[in-house]
Parts: structure tokens; C-alpha cells; sequence
């Protein structure tokens, strides 16, 4: 009674509070003692059983996501001790260090030690990753068993764990249509309910000869009681929040309700390839000399060729000739943007690089139709072979498509910068239905957008990206899915949904978990209206007692509370 007066001071007037106390004194007002009692007995003992379920949830969440680190043991300036110091007051380039069972409070690479780290808290993967001097490692991860320094090349205001917990707290403000329908039906519904017990009330003693103003009155306090919306206004938004916490379960994090509803009504799936579909980590994959030279020289003019270039390609040929290369006689190094390296060894010119690079020199080469990077390599004038450099496709890439259209999704379409014979052969080893290669950036936009206006109104179309080039698309589609483990900071911001496994995979579980919580949600709406249709009738044909109406708002709104944790149960899908 106490919190409906605080309502009316505040212009709330018609909510639960009120319909309780209207009944409450009413049935005081005509002698129905011990059904008054009954009334706020049963609905502060309902409230505790709806509080103790909701605190339940929000604690399995909280846990869940119980990831925000306590302290950074930061080396001092001798390098050999160290002090506790707040995460906020790490800088970027200071070295921490992580002990056997605590968890790392900041991004960072580590720079000594080796260790197995539990990432489940991030991830959802079970299985721990292990870490080593160059390895790159989130906040959030916790340390199993050695000892780790770690260099620090975030501040903890831009860590992934700072992120993450921004997502969470943020998430239940975004609401579903479905939550934004019932609270304004509850905003409606309250007031002609009231209007419809005082009729109840007063009408038919006026009107019907032998009719008593107690019977019809206390008929009336029946039907404000059965008529109260608890059950829809408190188990809705819990069970959105329990699908938020399930995604979050299973390393995918949903920034707010609406985008969880949203994939409900999913039919089209864009993926961009290279660090979404495949690994983003280029490999050799082939090695052909020609003109009677061997494997083993090629590789190594390769990999002189690029011993001082930072490009991805350079990299995977370094990683493969895995010896130390040669740099005596090595002179003249010359990047030519756009076609490869020339450079001079022993006074020979060495080339390295695409078919371009080739023609500019005047030196024919062969052309295989193996699919991939393909760098040429000649010297002194003279074509030496070439090497195949392709991007390793993703464990589950294919697994991902066959789940989404078992699904029922019903087109899935693959876009990238790569060349049209790259993009086409990934195309088929996954599956995808449609590819679209050679696109830069914005001629992804115009595509997504050209897919949007062929598709019908009511389907949803997701983007699933990593990179800074993908944001731009992400922030287009109905929902934008960004890759959180590798992907770039600019493409996370962007995006609605966050996989922080990497794993294109986890899309169909999302996809899965919104389609369990709407299910969850929609049994709840029908269980609740559907039984206070049949107390309002039997209360206004004065079968019902105020006992049965009580148990069909309490008891209605436990069940429903206990039905959406359901969600919440689910570990993995």
C-alpha cells in the first residue's frame, strides 16, 4: 500500500500496487477478512519467490561475466619486483606480471614465461589455450599454471574485458519489440481492467432484482486481483535477459535484446572471407621451380627477396623457408608498391612478386590455375618458378554453413577483396551459395545494399566480419556479427553481436538460442493470458474465490519466472 501511494504521488496510479491495495481494503470493507489477509500474505510471499528467481538470473549473468580483474602486479623500474597496482593505472609498454591462478587484467603480448590459460570466461571454449613469449593475451583470461610477463598494449579503459562488461551492463537497454508491446499492453491494460471491475461492481446491483452490492463488489476485488500483469511484465524481459546470458555462455556476446529478437528473423547470411571464413593467416602451399632449379633455392631467393618487407605474404614465406636467411651480397631493396620486391644478390636482380611485376620486366612466366596468392620469382632475367600462398579455410567454416541452412537460412553469400579464382574455390569447398570477389570496401556496401533491396521486407539479413574495412558494412546490415578474438577494435564497436571464439559456427547458436528465448517468451504470453481468461470469467460468474485469485497472479507469475530461467540452462548449444 505503501509503494501504490508512492506511485500515485508520482503519476503512476494504475499498476499492480494498486490493484493489490483496491482489493486488499476492499475485501476489509466488506467483512472478507481472511481473504484481505490472504491477499498480501500469498503476493509478498509470490514477490519473494519472483525476487529470489529474478536475483538467480542476474547473479548466473553476473558470474557468468565475473570477469573484471581486482589488481596488476606492474614490475617496478629494477625489473625484478613488483607492486599491486590498479588496472586503471597501468599505462601501454609496462610490463605485468600474471601468477598461477590469477586472471590478466589488461591486453598485451607476453614477453616471458609459458602457461596454460583458461579463456572460458571470454570464449566458452573448455579446453585452455596455451601462451608463450609472443603470444597474445586478453584480459579476462585466467592463468593456470606458470608465471607470465606480459608488455601491456592496452589501457584498461580499451581492454577486452572493459568491453565486454560495457556490452553486458548496456544490453538490457536495447529492448525487443516484444518487450516494448507488453509494457505499453500493460500501460492500457491496467486502466480498463479498473474501469471493468467498477462496473462489475456497481452495475449489476442496480440492474438485476435480488443482486447484492458485497456480492458484486467482492466479485469485483476477484477480477482486479486475477487481472494483475505481473506475470508478463517481470518474466518477459527475464527471459531476454536469460537468452543474453546463455549467447554469453557460449562466447557470443548480444548487445541488447532487440538484436537477439532480430535473429529470429534471419534468412540471409553475408560472411566476408579472410579472417572470418578462413583464418586470415597466410600459408606456402606449393613450391614449383622451373628450369631445373630445386625447391630449395627458389624458397630461398623468396625469401631473401623478402626478408625486409611486413606484409602478410612476406611472412608466411619467411615462416616456410623457417632457416635464417642469407644477407651477405644483399643490396638494393626496393618495394615497388603494388607489384613485389626487386633486389639485388651477389649483382644478380632478384624479383619477387605478382604477374605485374613480371611484365614490367619483360620475363614470361606460367600462370596455374590453382587457386591462391601466386608469387612469381625470377633472376637475373631469367623465370625461376613461382610459389602458391593461400589462406587456410576455418576448422567449422563448413560445418557453419550446413548448420545455418539447416536452420532455414535461405541464402548465403560470401564477399571479399581477393582475386575472383581465390574467392570462387573458398565459395565451393564451404558451400556458400553466392560469391562476390575483387570488392573494396565500399563496392561492399553498394553489394549488401543490392541484396537488401532483393530480399523481401520482413527477412533479416546478417553481416559477419573482422576487420576495420568491415565496419562500414557491419554498421548497414540488420545485424552486424564481428569476429571479437582477432577481429579489430573499429569492427567490434560496430557490430551488434560479438563472437569471441572466432568461430563462425557460433552464429548458428546464437541463431539457436534466439529462437529457444522466443519460444520461452511467447509460452509465458500465452500461459498468462490464457489462464487469467479463465479466472476473470469464472471471478465475474462469482466461481472463483480470492484464493484461486491469488494463485492465478502469484502462482502465474512464479511459473512464468521459472519457465524463462530455462534459458539460462543452457550450456551449450
Amino acid at each position: 500500500m505503501l509503494q501504490a501511494s508512492k506511485n500515485i504521488i508520482r503519476g503512476q496510479v494504475f499498476d499492480e500496487y494498486f490493484l493489490m491495495s483496491v482489493a486488499t481494503l476492499g475485501a476489509f470493507a466488506i467483512g472478507e477478512y481472511p481473504e484481505g489477509v490472504a491477499v498480501m500474505l500469498f503476493y509478498q510471499l509470490g514477490e519473494l519467490f519472483q525476487g529470489m528467481a529474478v536475483n538467480r538470473s542476474r547473479k548466473s549473468i553476473q558470474s557468468l561475466m565475473d570477469i573484471r580483474p581486482d589488481y596488476a602486479n606492474i614490475l617496478t623500474g629494477s625489473g625484478d619486483e613488483t607492486r599491486r597496482v590498479s588496472p586503471e593505472d597501468v599505462r601501454i609498454g609496462d610490463r605485468i606480471v600474471v601468477k598461477a591462478g590469477e586472471r590478466v587484467p589488461l591486453d598485451g603480448i607476453v614477453r616471458a614465461g609459458r602457461s596454460m590459460v583458461d579463456t572460458s570466461a571470454l570464449t566458452g571454449e573448455s579446453v585452455p589455450r596455451e601462451l608463450e613469449s609472443g603470444s597474445d593475451v586478453l584480459s579476462g583470461f585466467v592463468n593456470k599454471n606458470g608465471m607470465l610477463t606480459i608488455e601491456v598494449t592496452k589501457t584498461f579503459g580499451e581492454s577486452t574485458v572493459s568491453k565486454i562488461l560495457d556490452l553486458v551492463q548496456n544490453a538490457s537497454s536495447r529492448k525487443a519489440k516484444t518487450e516494448h508491446f507488453i509494457s505499453k499492453f500493460a500501460r492500457y491494460y491496467t486502466p480498463v481492467v479498473v474501469i471493468l471491475a467498477a462496473v462489475i461492481a456497481f452495475v449489476p446491483p442496480l440492474i438485476l432484482s435480488g443482486a447484492t452490492f458485497a456480492d458484486w463488489i467482492y466479485r469485483a476485488l476477484v477480477f482486479l486481483v486475477i487481472s494483475c500483469p505481473c506475470a508478463l511484465v517481470v518474466s518477459i524481459p527475464l527471459g531476454f535477459f536469460g537468452g543474453i546470458g546463455a549467447a554469453s555462455r557460449n562466447g557470443i556476446l548480444v548487445k541488447g535484446s532487440n538484436y537477439l529478437e532480430a535473429l529470429n528473423d534471419v534468412k540471409v547470411v553475408v560472411f566476408d572471407k579472410t579472417g572470418t571464413l578462413t583464418k586470415g593467416v597466410f600459408k606456402v602451399t606449393a613450391i614449383r621451380p622451373v628450369g631445373g632449379r630445386t625447391e630449395e633455392e627458389l624458397m630461398k631467393l623468396a625469401a631473401i627477396a623478402e626478408a625486409n618487407s611486413n606484409h602478410p605474404i612476406a611472412e608466411s614465406i619467411r615462416a616456410a623457408w623457417a632457416k635464417a636467411i642469407p644477407t651477405q651480397g644483399v643490396e638494393g631493396y626496393d618495394e615497388v608498391a603494388g607489384h613485389g620486391i626487386k633486389v639485388s644478390v651477389d649483382g644478380r636482380e632478384v624479383l619477387a612478386g605478382n604477374a605485374k611485376l613480371m611484365k614490367q620486366a619483360g620475363i614470361s612466366y606460367t600462370t596455374p590455375e590453382t587457386a591462391g596468392t601466386i608469387v612469381h620469382v625470377a633472376e637475373a632475367g631469367t623465370y625461376v618458378g613461382h610459389l602458391i600462398i593461400a589462406d587456410e579455410v576455418k576448422d567449422d567454416a563448413a560445418a557453419a554453413i550446413q548448420a545455418l541452412k539447416k536452420l532455414g537460412i535461405r541464402k548465403t553469400v560470401m564477399l571479399t577483396g581477393d582475386a575472383k579464382a581465390v574467392g570462387e574455390a573458398v565459395g565451393r569447398e564451404l558451400g556458400v551459395d553466392e560469391v562476390y570477389a575483387e570488392l573494396l570496401p565500399q563496392d561492399k556496401v553498394e553489394r549488401l545494399e543490392q541484396l537488401e533491396a532483393a530480399k523481401p521486407p520482413k527477412e533479416k539479413m546478417v553481416f559477419v566480419g573482422d576487420g576495420i574495412n568491415d565496419t562500414p558494412v557491419l554498421a548497414r546490415a540488420d545485424v552486424g556479427v564481428a569476429m571479437g578474438g582477432l577481429g579489430s577494435d573499429a569492427a567490434i564497436e560496430a557490430a551488434d553481436v560479438v563472437i569471441m571464439t572466432d568461430e563462425p559456427s557460433k552464429l548458428a547458436s546464437a541463431i539457436r538460442i534466439a529462437k529457444r528465448t522466443r519460444m520461452i517468451v511467447w509460452q509465458n504470453i500465452a500461459f498468462a493470458l490464457g489462464v487469467k481468461a479463465v479466472f476473470l470469467l469464472l471471478g465475474v460468474f462469482g466461481i472463483a474465490t480470492m484464493w484461486e485469485a491469488v494463485f492465478s497472479d502469484v502462482g502465474v507469475t512464479v511459473l512464468a519466472v521459472l519457465n524463462a530461467m530455462r534459458v539460462l540452462r543452457v550450456k551449450n548449444i
